[in-house]
């Protein structure tokens, strides 16, 4: 499974970064875009998006590789 795409809070807008890099991946104006943003990187190398809130809190997250114990899915 691959790095981990967080979506966090910028001062211009919002950003993915993947787990432990220096830099962001991407920068967007609105936190949909970064999520969709994330969620392509993340189908991609099979791994999770991890979306924190205003707060950088982690509001949510979602998993797009091979986990062999996926957590139960709450939302739905």
């Amino acid at each position: 499974m691959g790095k981990s795409q967080h979506v966090v809070k910028r001062d211009d807008g919002w950003a993915v970064r993947g787990e432990k890099n220096q830099r962001d991946t991407s920068h967007h104006q609105t936190q949909k875009q970064a999520i969709d943003a994330a969620r392509d990187i993340a189908i991609n190398h099979k791994s999770e998006v991890v979306i924190h809130g205003l707060d950088g809190k982690i509001r949510d997250k979602d998993s797009y590789g091979n986990d062999p114990c996926p957590p139960r899915d709450r939302k739905y």
